[in-house]
């Protein structure tokens, strides 16, 4: 008689939520396999929903919800997100593999106070980020990357505070990037939306290593802003409007890749110290002055349609002809002399580009296209920059 009961009590404990198991029917009817995808198949509301695939329970709850075949180049799912996953009240982990999901975000996703993890990127996911995401305090990551949402960032979000990881990159997004509380917040990538403004100087947190802005239509100064980022690992801040000068403390943060080009950026450049970031891009800015021989230690430089003027350090081509430098472009400033032999032999790896300076060009190196084919820059402009 003991046994019977243990083993019923075993099954009872074991038997999924009445209210989970409704909500992932719901969820089930709302999405279907695109051609090419079987994830559904094991979606047999006969036996145990916990052995579904992408299902994760504990006790009698889900805990993590994975919706389609994580492999590489699966074909995903199509269809839309049900409201019923704001009733799976225990989940800690959404995501969805990249596919043909539309419509919204359900807005009653708020109702997942345990929520940790919500990746939902690469679908058609449309509509405003749901402001109610800012009451899920136990967010750590975000990733709604490379969908069509529109609107504002709502400042909920950036009240979260424990985030970790929002990544945003790829939407229709607007408005101003809202200041961020959490001190734990590593990596914000808001590339390729249409956000506009300027950024406040504590809006940012010094947690941050990984930091892409690139693709917006961002304004201001953002010397204040950066030199409080001393952990940034990658910062890219390409294709927007920023202006002011670039901060030489900069230069010595422990960055992999530093991308500032096409932007309004001025005044000289003036490293602290030799560069050790290997891909360095300041490249059509305003920035002007002479160049610096802290940089002759970067492996890729991008100086070019700039405003520098003088000599370039010797150091720059010691540095290339032993093929430390593999891209040096210089083109289209007001540079006035480079100490290089014409019979010079610029090793095959190594690329350098100096044409239309306030010289001509002692060695014939290929330039990229976009270039011009035009040597030397006019001397009457070149009167105007002599320093």
């Amino acid at each position: 008689m003991i046994l019977l009961l243990l083993f019923f009590c075993f099954h009872v404990n074991a038997i999924l939520d009445p209210t989970d198991f409704l909500a992932l029917q719901s969820i089930r009817k709302s999405l279907e396999d695109m051609p090419g995808s079987d994830f559904f198949s094991s979606w047999d509301f006969t036996s145990d929903p916990c052995n579904f695939s992408g299902v994760f329970c504990d006790s009698d709850k889900v805990i993590s919800l994975n919706l389609g075949d994580p492999r590489a180049g699966s074909a995903g799912l199509t269809g839309r997100l049900d409201p019923a996953i704001g009733k799976l009240s225990s989940l800690t982990e959404f995501t969805v593999v990249p596919g043909r999901i539309y419509g919204p975000l359900p807005q009653n996703i708020s109702n997942l106070k345990n929520l940790r993890f919500l990746g939902v990127n690469r679908n058609f996911i449309s509509g405003e980020i749901p402001m109610e995401l800012g009451e899920l305090r136990s967010l750590r990551t975000i990733d709604l990357s490379y969908n069509q949402l529109t609107g504002k960032i709502p400042p909920t979000v950036g009240s979260l505070p424990g985030l970790t990881n929002l990544i945003l990159c790829h939407n229709r997004l607007s408005g101003s990037i809202p200041r961020f509380d959490s001190q734990s917040l590593s990596r914000l990538d808001l590339k390729h939306n249409t956000l506009t403004g300027s950024i406040g100087p504590n809006s940012l947190p010094p947690s941050l290593q990984y930091l892409s802005l690139s693709w917006n239509q961002l304004t201001g100064s953002m010397d204040r802003v950066l030199t409080r980022l001393e952990q940034l690992n990658y910062l890219d801040l390409s294709l927007n409007q920023f202006t002011g000068t670039v901060p030489g403390r900069l230069f010595s943060f422990p960055l992999t890749n530093l991308q500032l080009q096409r932007n309004q950026f001025t005044g000289s450049v003036e490293p602290v110290d030799q560069v050790a970031i290997p891909t360095v891009d300041l490249s059509y800015n305003r920035l002007s002055g002479q160049i610096s021989p802290m940089l002759a230690s970067v492996q890729n430089l991008y100086l070019n349609n700039n405003r520098f003027t003088g000599r370039v350090p010797a150091s720059f081509v010691e540095r290339l002809l032993d093929a430390s430098i593999q891209i040096l472009y210089l083109q289209h400033n007001y540079l006035t002399g480079i100490e290089i032999s014409p019979t010079a032999v610029i090793p095959e790896r190594s690329s350098l580009c100096m044409q239309y300076n306030c010289m001509v060009p002692p060695v014939e190196t290929p330039c990229p296209l976009r270039a011009g084919k035009q040597k030397t820059r006019p001397t009457t402009q070149c009167n105007q920059y002599k320093g």
